[in-house]
């Protein structure tokens, strides 16, 4: 007589990536920096519903994959280049609500 084996069930391998309702309260807001700008995390590890599409040189790709490696080697920290990208984009915007005129995109987009 053949054993069957017992199986996890589908609840038990997928984890919830849908957004929450707007209706709960959110989580905490980030610490402040200690520059004075509130820290803004990018997204993370959840399921992304937009999507573009960048063209970058391939220094800058290799810049991006540098940093990624560093990251990993030497602060412990293993992400991915859009989790990089996307907690980059979050840093721009805080800086750029927090300093308007004197934040960094706004003085290195203006070259």
């Amino acid at each position: 007589m053949p054993r069957r084996v017992g199986l996890p069930g589908a609840a038990e391998l997928f984890r919830p990536t849908s957004l929450p309702d707007a209706s709960q309260p959110s989580a905490p807001s980030a610490p402040a920096a200690d520059d004075g700008q509130a820290a803004v995390p990018g997204s993370g590890r959840v399921r992304h519903e937009e999507k573009i599409t960048v063209y970058v040189s391939s220094d800058e790709l290799l810049a991006l994959e540098q940093a990624r490696l560093t990251l990993r080697a030497q602060h412990g920290v293993a992400v991915d280049r859009g989790r990089i990208v996307r907690t980059a984009i979050g840093l721009a915007m805080a800086d750029l609500a927090a300093r308007g005129a004197d934040s960094d995109l706004v003085r290195g987009l203006g070259q």
